[in-house]
């Protein structure tokens, strides 16, 4: 099957653009609505509304094109069976994610403990105590009660069991009557296909986001499960369907457009509209349907914004760019590392007072250079830490230089 190079140049942008959106969540305010690990003093208000603009959407998109990854995997390993692609899956899923919370992220709870004084300074005591799965003292940090914390890399036990589901579902979606079913999904067209995907996202924030507020603990965690699983499955229908995808094509415009201004009207009833009818009495059945149109906004949007970033990625990145290999590779370990860089040059960096201009500019090259020197310098050069970000040991090639340093 020829790969498609979109996807992968989605993937990759997608997960660059989620190391931008840590490095905001630095700076965002108010606290109450973006509490992070750490907050440096340069919270900037107005940041709020391009932080949103991407929020909406951003993690569906990954869910999105990582079920579509299964089906092209799916479709790779036929002969090998369900069973086969599971246990290949758990090994790329899990270990990484094991070797990530016992290595690479103990540096965000130990920093964020020192910010909350609840840590003593000293990195090796720790991790000691962190290792032994002892009690925290309460709020110590984000995962505390558990003894130890996944943090960002909280995608890849829900993608697994995503997975796992999915090829357990594989027989019913290759019989007769699954078959019939993915080919009435595939025949969506103009205006249905921008908006009734994002009926049950919609439904799922109605129904469960109450009582279910995300907590990225996997378990009881059923708001985040209706809606991600829902975007996975999305990617996995969606395939290599050739009328699909011209489709999304031929509705990239209007989707764009639509999504600008459905984010506009959400934006505007969801931040100022309040403000201003503050004073003027309503009625609460209005209210009760204002908070409903709100809701269909924002799903709303976050499908037309998936439906736009689909369509012009297949007429734009659709070709075998010279990076692309090499970035592929990188996106793994560069996501695994990221954050931990990130926050660890934060707490260095905001003691010395550079500034709301200089300190996260040096903050974000600083976790860029970081993750590209362990991933080109190390990752890339020792055969048996290949697995352990995700990589299969054929992929680490100490005698290779990085891609423009090599012809072609």
């Amino acid at each position: 099957m020829t790969r498609r190079h979109d996807i992968d140049a989605l993937r990759i942008l997608a997960f660059g653009l989620l190391i931008l959106y840590h490095v905001g969540m630095l700076y965002v305010a108010p606290v109450a609505d973006w509490g992070f690990h750490l907050k440096s003093v340069h919270l900037a208000e107005w940041l709020e509304f391009p932080m949103l603009f991407v929020n909406r959407w951003r993690m569906e998109l990954i869910f999105l094109i990582s079920g579509l990854a299964v089906h092209f995997m799916h479709l790779q390993r036929l002969r090998d069976g369900a069973l086969k692609l599971a246990w290949v899956r758990s090994v790329r899923l899990l270990l990484p994610l094991l070797f990530g919370m016992l290595v690479v992220i103990p540096v965000q709870p130990y920093v964020e403990g020192l910010s909350h004084q609840k840590v003593a300074p000293g990195f090796g005591v720790f991790v000691l105590h962190y290792w032994s799965l002892s009690p925290w003292p309460e709020g110590a940090f984000a995962g505390s009660r558990y003894g130890l914390t996944w943090n960002h890399l909280w995608y890849l036990p829900y993608l697994w069991v995503y997975t796992i589901v999915l090829l357990g579902l594989l027989p019913a979606l290759e019989s007769r009557t699954g078959k019939r079913l993915r080919a009435a999904c595939l025949r969506l067209r103009g205006a249905g296909l921008l908006w009734l995907p994002g009926l049950p996202l919609f439904a799922a924030a109605m129904l469960l986001r109450g009582n279910f507020p995300m907590t990225h603990a996997l378990v009881g965690d059923w708001y985040a499960h209706a809606l991600y699983a829902s975007v996975f499955f999305y990617g996995y229908l969606i395939g290599v369907d050739a009328g699909m995808w011209a489709e999304l094509a031929r509705l990239r415009r209007t989707a764009l457009l639509l999504a600008l201004v459905s984010f506009t009207v959400y934006l505007f009833l969801d931040k100022f509209a309040g403000d201003l009818l503050r004073d003027r009495p309503i009625d609460p059945d209005i209210l009760t349907v204002a908070g409903w149109l709100i809701t269909w906004l924002r799903y709303w949007y976050g499908w037309l914004a998936i439906v736009a970033i689909l369509g012009w990625g297949h007429v734009l990145l659709n070709r075998p760019f010279r990076w692309l290999p090499y970035a592929r590779q990188a996106l793994y370990p560069w996501y695994i590392l990221h954050q931990s860089l990130l926050l660890w040059l934060a707490w260095v960096l905001m003691p010395l007072q550079l500034g709301p201009v200089i300190e996260p500019a040096l903050i974000l090259l600083g976790t860029l250079t970081g993750c590209a020197a362990l991933h080109e310098l190390l990752i890339r050069r020792v055969g048996w830490f290949a697995p352990l970000f995700g990589l299969k040991r054929s992929e680490a090639r100490p005698s290779a230089g990085p891609y423009w340093m090599r012809a072609g």
